[in-house]
């Protein structure tokens, strides 16, 4: 096993959900962490309860990974002992709507284009050279169980997380030669944000997603993401595909009410 004492993780999208608990799960490991999100205020709260109960340093940023002067400032000017950045999680992500393409949102496509695939690579782009360069490093995409299967109305969501997979496996290639590893971590149901933001707020409309079933929760997908981070050097995770028990593909889904 590789040790993430001391190691330095960037996480993006680390406010909530699955970020939020990868953070926890680097922090239980002694990981420094960089925590990126646009809700700065909640990264603060993450950071100072992640402090006290692990005693691990912690550098937070504003960051709209959509926004690509923005990423290419905040990973230039960051504190020297911050910048050798050993393993990236791509977290941030988002999904909006759920209608058909011919009736959906131009919005919520540019949204989502720009977070899912446009966002992953800018921030990819930041930090990966330095990791060339040192011959070191752990780039992991958190994908979805819909980057492997479409359902209905999720055409433009699952066409991003389509990228992300094939952009994974394209990095991959691109790294062959180096000692750099590339994973792809790519989750089903997991009861976050994620369908309350897919849907602007509709609690009862989001929680109708998870109804009479048990869904994967952010520490599940986390641990996961801690054990492909920690195999021995030699091992390259290429990519893990985590369901819940209850769901066997990305539509079909045991509910027991």
């Amino acid at each position: 096993m590789i040790s993430l004492r001391d190691q330095i993780v960037c996480i993006t999208g680390a406010s909530s959900g699955i970020g939020a608990a990868c953070a926890q799960a680097f922090a239980r490991e002694g990981a420094r962490l960089i925590l990126s999100a646009r809700r700065k205020d909640r990264l603060d709260t993450i950071a100072r309860r992640l402090i006290a109960d692990h005693a691990v340093h912690i550098h937070t940023m504003e960051l709209d990974v959509t926004n690509k002067n923005r990423v290419e400032e905040v990973f230039s000017s960051l504190p020297p002992k911050w910048r050798a950045i050993d393993i990236l999680v791509n977290n941030a992500g988002l999904s909006r709507g759920l209608n058909k393409l011919h009736e959906g949102s131009t919005r919520d496509w540019d949204e989502m284009i720009d977070t899912n695939i446009k966002g992953l690579l800018y921030v990819t782009r930041a930090v990966l050279p330095g990791m060339v360069e040192r011959n070191s490093g752990h780039v992991i995409n958190i994908g979805s169980i819909a980057g492997h299967q479409t359902y209905p109305n999720g055409n433009v969501y699952c066409a991003t997380k389509f990228a992300v997979d094939g952009l994974t496996q394209a990095l991959k290639m691109d790294l062959l030669g180096t000692a750099v590893r590339v994973t792809s971590v790519d989750p089903g149901l997991v009861e976050t944000e994620v369908s309350e933001v897919r849907f602007r707020g509709d609690k009862e409309r989001a929680k109708q997603a998870y109804s009479g079933m048990t869904p994967l929760r952010g520490n599940d997908v986390a641990e996961i993401v801690v054990f492909t981070a920690t195999r021995p050097a030699h091992v390259n995770i290429a990519k893990v595909v985590v369901t819940p028990t209850d769901q066997a593909t990305v539509t079909l889904v045991n509910r027991r009410t």
